[in-house]
This record gives structure tokens, sequence and C-alpha cells, in this order.
């Protein structure tokens, strides 16, 4: 650890489990200060005790990243906690309806998944890029998916598929708007990772478990901390020269 985000604010939207968690973790261990948001709020108390328990600081707001008043409440609440915020990871995402077909996909399932993965992304970024221009520079990484880059299977299902690709394109968007004015804004596009929301639907499929770690060519799925790992790095000075760049962690997926 090298403390390189000491005296920093990190906000981590879907922070109480999986990829999220991993996230807030790793900034704490950074020495910043973490605001841990989303839902359930059992999930985000857990991080925070965990958080806590190794010396770090965090604080945990409820909400649903698809309301924008509830999103533009937790820019607030991030500001009134900590006064100022240094980096965003917007990570909070739900999976849908995995295994089914376009033409059969519910439209109730598509509304809502759009809503939380790229409404969510903008929406958040609409509130925390003004905080972000008040002291003249700043890192946003967005959770995007190897899913944004490709096409593929009917494991995540076509809202997915939609939602991470249209992640990458606001990605890119805004990243040419404040490039020149201090913020860097990049993605993270994992493959496969060892998340509870992954492992439900593999246990609900197990047949193609075996066919899904194959297509990763280093025989294995992917772990949560690497993925923070990666987003740490975006966040780092030592990626002072890196924006907008959809940054796959894929276990040679792409290849």
């Amino acid at each position: 650890m090298t403390g390189q985000f000491e005296s920093k604010v990190a906000l981590v939207t879907g922070g109480n489990s999986g990829i999220g968690q991993a996230i807030a973790l790793a900034f704490a261990k950074e020495g910043a200060k973490v605001v841990v948001a989303g839902l359930p709020v059992p999930g985000g108390e857990k991080t925070i005790a965990m958080i806590e328990e190794q010396g770090g600081e965090a604080h945990f707001v409820p909400m649903d990243v698809s309301q924008a008043t509830e999103v533009k409440a937790m820019v607030a609440a991030c500001i009134t906690e900590y006064g100022r915020l240094d980096y965003a990871v917007n990570n909070a995402g739900i999976g849908g309806t995995f295994f089914i077909p376009t033409a059969e996909y519910e439209e109730e399932v598509w509304d809502r998944v759009i809503d939380v993965n790229l409404k969510g992304v903008w929406l958040c970024m609409k509130y925390e890029i003004p905080e972000m221009l008040k002291h003249g520079r700043g890192a946003i990484v967005n959770m995007s998916s190897i899913t944004g880059l490709k096409g593929g299977p009917l494991l995540s299902g076509v809202a997915y598929y939609a939602s991470k690709h249209g992640v990458i394109g606001l990605t890119k968007a805004a990243a040419n708007e404040y490039a020149a004015r201090g913020l860097r804004i990049n993605a993270v596009c994992p493959a496969v990772i060892e998340t509870p929301m992954m492992e439900r639907e593999l246990a609900r499929n197990k047949r193609v478990t075996a066919r899904i770690v194959a297509m990763h060519p280093v025989g294995r799925l992917g772990r949560p901390e690497e993925v923070a790992a990666a987003t740490l790095w975006l966040c780092s000075e030592g990626a002072s020269f890196v924006t907008g760049h959809a940054y796959p962690v894929d276990g040679g997926m792409l290849i």
C-alpha cells in the first residue's frame, strides 16, 4: 500500500457487494475517505464496517441511482461529510434477465436495466462533474463490461448488452467534453467476475459454467479485487494521460 489517495475523497456506487465493495475497500486501504452508496442497506453497512475495521474512514448513503433526486442527494451528502469529491466510480448495476432472446425479453425488465445501468451512470456524472470542476481536477470510472465491447451468447441478456455499450458511449462523450478542464473519465470492462450476482446465475445454470470459464484463456473467472486494482490505477497519477478509454479486465477473452 502506498497511501496514494491520502486526504482524497472517493465515491463508489453499488459498493454494498462484489466489485463495488472491493473497490471501496481498495480506496480505503490507499488512504481515501470513501462514500459508499447503494442498496440494499445491510450490504452497504457491512462495507462501511469492513473499511472501519481496517482503520479507514467511510460513510454510507442508501440510494437508487436511477432516481435523480437520490443521486443529487448522494453527491450533496458526500460534500457535506467530507467537503470535496476527487474520484467517483459509477459501479451500481443489475443483470436483468439472463438467457432470454431479444424477441422474448420483457419490456419492464428492459426499462429497469437501462434505468439503472445506463441512466444511472449519466445521472451520477451529471452531479459528480460540477463538484470536481470546482477544484479543476478529478477522475471518474464508469463500470461497463466486456459485453459493452462485443456481442455474444445469451448469458447476459439484450438489455445488459445494450446498457453496457451505452456506458462506453457516455464515457467517451464526457471524457472528450471535460478533458481540457482537468477531468479524466474512463470505463472498466470486466469479463465474468466471481460476484454474488454471477454466482447466483451460474448456480441456476450449472451446465454452462464450464463453457463460460473456457471463454477466458487464463482458465478461470476474474476476482473483484482484480477489477478494483484496474479501477484504482485509472484514478491514479499513473494514468494521468489516460482518458476516454474502455479498459478490459477480461482474462484474455477479447484475444
